[in-house]
């Protein structure tokens, strides 16, 4: 064990993980400014007004850009090594998972670990809010304007802006601004919709 942790920290990667560990979890406000500050310049862009929670897990950060007013919320976990865009303005809630790399499993005679990944990008438009412990799939894009309900599971499609998302898997279930809508599978949705 002791040799494995000396490779981890030779690791440059790993190393910073060590770091991190203890200021992932400062709680408060301060907390909050002090994991925007430190992570920053690991990012590939940042913007002014980022805020990440307590808890929150990144994976191949130098890949994320954030835009400008992003508020990353508790215990998040983003993996970016497929490149993730998140824009202007979005928030996302507690427990939210980004995902950009999946596993290969074409061969069902080859494992899993065999076959390698697939990376794909995932692209966040601007004032967009995500749901607590929704999880968004690699090739994932969203639109400005997109919500996405508590506990969805958002795989690849073409989302309209302003579209309300929920379920497992995700579908359009109404429109931001709008009170009687017709869902993108033809279902009648009436009453008005909550954003």
């Amino acid at each position: 064990m002791i040799r494995r942790l000396r490779w981890d920290l030779m690791d440059a990667n790993e190393r910073w993980n060590y770091w991190y560990w203890p200021v992932a979890n400062v709680p408060g406000f301060f907390g909050n400014m002090l994991r925007a500050r430190l992570l920053a310049p690991r990012m590939q862009r940042v913007g002014v007004g980022l805020s990440v929670m307590a808890g929150c897990r990144f994976r191949s950060i130098e890949r994320l850009s954030v835009g400008d007013n992003v508020s990353i919320g508790f215990d998040n976990f983003f993996q970016a090594l497929g490149g993730l865009r998140l824009g202007d303005n979005v928030v996302t809630a507690p427990g939210v998972k980004i995902w950009t790399v999946n596993h290969n499993i074409e061969s069902a005679t080859a494992t899993v670990l065999e076959q390698g990944q697939s990376e794909r990008a995932v692209e966040i438009g601007n004032d967009v809010f995500i749901g607590g412990n929704a999880f968004i799939l690699p090739g994932v894009t969203l639109p400005d304007g997109c919500v996405v309900s508590a506990g969805s599971v958002v795989g690849v499609r073409v989302y309209k802006p302003n579209s309300i998302l929920a379920g497992n898997p995700a579908r359009v279930i109404g429109f931001r601004g709008v009170r009687d809508v017709t869902s993108d599978s033809g279902d009648e949705l009436a009453g008005e919709s909550n954003g």
